[in-house]
């Protein structure tokens, strides 16, 4: 994510935005752990406050969480200790590394052209038959919300395509009813693909 006013808004706004979540994981974050090995390296895009990088650690994973804001690296260590490091998704460069990738709410802010270049970095970053889940919220073209934060507001068919196109075989989808911190209630897309 490179989005100069979307890294600033995140970088400001830490330490309220981090407090004004329930610290509860993400809704699919078990079942998608229920996925990977015991014991697996899992990395974490987007880790934001913390609490799901919190809870893989706690089900024994190996974790590597990284956030593109340092404010929010920080915030998370303070409050879960995870050992969080700063990193964009376009600094991505791992080759094979991870059993897994977590990205929660954090790919929907990267800009529809650069979206490819992400996704085929997360499929080198992924062992053969490793996972990776991203949700994102729906809509019909790319734009800002109230914030000034970018979001990519795909289409279930332009999702799968991309996925499909970046060499991922889709394993399940789920389309949810969910608020998002600007308070706009949306249509939201989770999906868990592997690489073959």
């Amino acid at each position: 994510m490179a989005d100069a006013a979307t890294l600033a808004f995140y970088q400001e706004q830490a330490p309220r935005y981090t407090m004004s979540f329930d610290q509860a994981p993400s809704r699919h974050l078990d079942g998608f752990l229920d996925r990977v090995s015991p014991g697996a390296r899992v990395l974490e895009l987007g880790c934001g406050g913390g609490r799901d990088s919190a809870r893989i650690r706690e089900r024994g994973f190996d974790l590597d969480a990284t956030d593109g804001t340092p404010a929010m690296v920080r915030k998370a260590n303070e409050r879960f200790e995870i050992g969080a490091r700063a990193m964009r998704f376009d600094q991505l460069d791992a080759e094979a590394a991870y059993d897994a990738v977590w990205a929660h709410a954090c790919l929907l802010h990267v800009g529809r052209a650069e979206l490819p270049a992400i996704l085929a970095a997360v499929h080198r970053a992924l062992r053969p038959g490793g996972w990776h889940y991203a949700s994102y919220k729906l809509g019909t073209g790319e734009g800002r919300d109230r914030h000034g934060r970018l979001h990519n507001f795909p289409t279930e068919d332009w999702l799968e395509t991309i996925y499909r196109e970046a060499r991922f075989a889709i394993a399940d989808t789920q389309v949810y009813p969910g608020k998002g911190a600007d308070g706009v209630m949306r249509d939201w897309m989770a999906l868990t693909v592997r690489r073959p």
